[in-house]
Parts: C-alpha cells; structure tokens; sequence
C-alpha cells in the first residue's frame, strides 16, 4: 500500500511539472476607474450628478515557437461599464517583425489612425440616436470574424515606415430587418520623421466594405479614408486628424428601425496636451458632419453635425493611479437645426490601473 501511494505521489508530482512546462506564457491587465460626471443638457429642466463606475480584467497569452514564431491571444474576463467581455484571435510574430492577426483580425485603416489629445475622465454628453454625424477618424473601418489584418515590420522600404493590410470575408450570418456587413478590405500606414527637435508622426487608411440586406434595399456599402498627423516637442504634444467617408449601420436609431446610411460624413479633428512632471493639461475639438438616409443606397439630403470641445487635467498620484478632471461641450444639430440634445459635462474621479 506505501508502495502505490509513493508511486501515485510520484505520478501526480511528474504530470504538475508536465503540465507547468507546457503552459503557455500568461500575464494579467486591467483597471478600475470612480468618479463622479455632471450634465447640463439644453432639453432638461435640471441638472444632473451621477455615480460613474467601470472596470476591466484581461489575460493576455503568448508562447514562442522552436522556429521562432510568436504565437498570442487574449480574452477579457470582465470590461463593466464599457461594452462587455471581449476575446481576440490569433497573433502570429514572425522572426522578422511582421505580425499576422487571424480570426477576428480587425481593419488595417484603424489600426493607423492618428490619437488626438482631448479631455481627461469620463465627461461625455450622449446626443439623440437621430443625430448620426459621426465624431471618430476611424468610423468607416468595419470587419467580420472572419479575416486577417498582416502588419508589417517597423522600417519596411523606408525608415520609420510601417504598413498594414486586412481583408474579412463573408460570415453567412442572414440579413433580415437590418443590413448585415458581408466582406470588408483596409490599407493603413504610419510614417515617423523628425523635425530637428520634433518627432512627427503621420498615420493614413483607407477602407471599403460590401453589406446585404433583405432585399427592401439596394445593397450598399461603408468607405472612406483619413489622414492625421502629430508631433512632439519636449512635452508638448500637437495633433490633428480628418476623415471623409460613407457609413452603414445596422443599429436601430431612437424611435426608427432598421438599417441607415450617412454620406458625406466629415470628421476633423484638433488637440493639444502638456506634460509638466505629474500633471497633464489637454484640449480637443472635434467637428463631425453628415447626411443620413433611412434607405441603405440612397443618398441622404439633411444633414447632421456634432461638434465638441474637451478639456482635463491628470495627475499621477501613484504608480497606477491617477486623478482626473474634465470638462466638455457638445452642440448637437438634427437635420440643420439644433435638437437641444446637446449641453456641457463635466467629471472628476480617480483611475486605477494594472
């Protein structure tokens, strides 16, 4: 009996080693933020003061092949308050540098959109669902689980040059009362140059994505492409983006349903931050416009526009932590006329990282 008890000991200790050697390399992120965010909007009688809580947990995996081959995924366990759990792909590094995100593997016209500075915090006004300017450089950029983004290495052909491709394919998913994205392509690069004193950065994409639909509408499709460009001089940061495009959605807008199209749709967007040691100061404005359509093929003739100033200050109170206060304001317009959804924001919380 000692006997098969040291032999199942033996058994049990050799397959732990076993399956620790074998496990895949694995590491944790994630962030807790609170605060407080205040609304004056232009249709309400009063204001408002609420409670503003998220956090996020994520495990990121990675393992390195005899050949050299990185092979990584990720998923998150929990992301409340900012859109649910989400899981990525697969990302292949190849001993070059270059990178290979299959399954799910996004648009390359996203991934090289320049980051504009803005405010600090979670200050936001939420405008009618009627109002479909689009407000981001990169709202074009669509994709299906099926398809691939390759990225290149850093310096391809060029110095400070990187590239990047994707394609998506057909998912067979049934378009019924609302349009459903059927194929997509992006094309992306980032240029990084410098100016005696001044690193300079410029990003670029452009995309084309086909939809379907349940026949009550012609077919019709999201395109577009932007430009930005930032620099950096000490602690100064200067940057600016525009985008020009058509969009699809499938999401029901507040009281309508069904699929929609905006044309025309303008994004440009300016900010600034400064760094003075554990502070930060930053200022955006983003002006978006568009005309929408409740017909996916026809050209829409209202137009819409979003236009938004931001402003915060950050300051890194400890490793991981740091307090923030923001402002914003938002004037909202509906079909050339102001819809009194827009108004003024502001926060003050703390964000706490990991």
């Amino acid at each position: 009996m000692k006997k098969e008890l040291l032999i199942a000991s033996a058994l049990v200790s050799t397959l732990g080693a076993a399956s620790v050697a074998n496990a895949v390399t694995a590491s944790t992120s994630g962030s807790h933020h609170t605060g407080l965010r205040g609304q004056s909007i232009d249709s309400a009688s009063a204001d408002t003061t609420t409670q503003v809580v998220a956090s996020s947990f994520s495990v990121s995996l990675s393992e390195t092949t005899d050949g050299g081959v990185g092979i990584a995924s990720s998923f998150m366990l929990a992301n409340e308050g900012t859109g649910g759990t989400q899981s990525a792909g697969l990302t292949l590094t190849f001993t070059d540098g270059s990178k290979l995100d299959i399954i799910n593997g996004g648009n390359a016209a996203k991934t090289h959109d320049i980051s504009v500075p803005g405010g600090a915090g979670e200050a936001s006004i939420t405008v009618t669902g009627n109002n479909r300017a689009q407000t981001g450089l990169d709202f074009f950029g669509e994709a299906t689980a099926v398809g691939f983004e390759w990225h290149s290495a850093a310096d391809f052909m060029a110095d400070g040059l990187k590239i990047g491709a994707s394609f998506s394919a057909d998912t067979g998913a049934a378009a019924d009362a609302s349009a459903t994205l059927e194929s997509s392509w992006g094309l992306g690069a980032t240029y990084v140059t410098s100016a005696g004193d001044t690193a300079v950065t410029i990003g670029a994409g452009i995309a084309d994505s086909d939809w379907k639909d349940s026949g009550t509408a012609p077919s019709s499709g999201s395109n577009g492409f932007h430009i930005g460009i930032s620099a950096v001089t000490g602690n100064l940061t200067v940057a600016a983006g525009y985008a020009n495009g058509d969009k699809v959605s499938a999401g029901a807008a507040t009281g309508e349903t069904g699929e929609y199209e905006v044309n025309d749709n303008t994004v440009t967007k300016v900010g600034a931050k400064y760094v003075s040691g554990d502070v930060t100061l930053s200022v955006g404005y983003s002006s978006g416009s568009g005309k929408d359509s409740t017909t996916l093929g026809t050209a829409g003739t209202a137009e819409d526009a979003n236009d938004s100033t931001d402003a915060g200050i950050s300051y890194a109170v400890a490793s991981g932590v740091t307090a923030n206060i923001g402002w914003k304001n938002v004037d909202s317009q509906e079909a050339g006329a102001s819809d009194a959804s827009g108004g003024t924001s502001w926060y003050i919380g703390a964000n706490m990282a990991f």
